[in-house]
């Protein structure tokens, strides 16, 4: 999870640069979800050794529903006390299913929108590393 968050989040930065918003968008939700399911990995969750899939089908949420999940991990874990997620998520209104949308769906303030979500995850993923919990 560690290297497709980091792959997306550089991918999202540059589609972005270009105003490609509707690639960059999908990619910063992308990034958030593989960021924090590598917290939830640490934090406990299950992950099938031969897919990389979680176990529980409760992980399988993208970012618009990760944020949520992400919750029951980083609550029951001791560590977890210092990677709370501010309670309104910025995917509230993103969806893997607008990958098919048409570009002229997205503009760059949405984009914008959940790049400030991917970078919160991105900062906690940081954190994360500096305490040498990941």
């Amino acid at each position: 999870f560690l290297n497709t968050h980091q792959r997306h989040w550089v991918d999202a930065e540059h589609l972005l640069q270009a105003q490609r918003w509707a690639n960059a968008d999908h990619l910063y939700g992308m990034a958030a979800e593989c960021g924090l399911k590598q917290l939830m990995l640490a934090f406990g969750m299950n992950v099938n050794p031969a897919t990389g899939s979680p176990v529980d089908n409760k992980d399988w949420k993208h970012a618009n529903n990760i944020w949520t999940r992400f919750e029951s991990y980083r609550s029951g874990h001791a560590q977890g006390t210092g990677y709370a997620l501010p309670s309104s998520n910025p995917f509230a209104n993103w969806d893997v299913a607008d990958r098919y949308a048409h570009q002229a769906n997205f503009d760059q303030a949405r984009a914008h929108g959940h790049q400030v979500g991917a970078q919160i995850v991105r900062d906690l993923i940081a954190k994360a590393q500096r305490e040498g919990l990941l």
